[in-house]
């Protein structure tokens, strides 16, 4: 089964606007939205545990897992990204993609 592909406001120009979208299928963006309701979890649950005064080393921990999770989520769409709007963008012949994604990895690993 061929999968929908919707945009999402990254990449690709929809017409009459100025603003860049690009195009995911509905997988993609169901399991980054669900991968980020999970984070959202976390983040409340780590708020919970400083509220009810925790031991600041489980605290860490977990802080630790929600920073990884996101992680996660931006390598997802780091892939997508690549995998899609910049070799769109290459074969309409804008170079300057790469220099965009170079800037976005180096941001990512720091």
């Amino acid at each position: 089964m061929d999968e929908v592909k919707l945009p999402c406001p990254v990449c690709h120009e929809d017409k009459g606007s100025s603003e860049r979208r690009s195009h995911h299928s509905e997988k993609t963006i169901r399991t980054l939205v669900n991968r980020l309701n999970r984070i959202e979890g976390q983040i409340r649950g780590i708020k919970g545990m400083i509220e009810r005064q925790v031991y600041c080393d489980d605290i860490l921990n977990q802080i630790s897992s929600a920073q990884s999770a996101l992680y996660g989520v931006a390598k997802l769409l780091l892939e997508k990204h690549m995998k899609s709007c910049v070799v769109e963008q290459l074969q309409a012949g804008d170079e300057q993609v790469v220099d965009e994604v170079v800037k976005t990895i180096f941001r990512l690993i720091k």
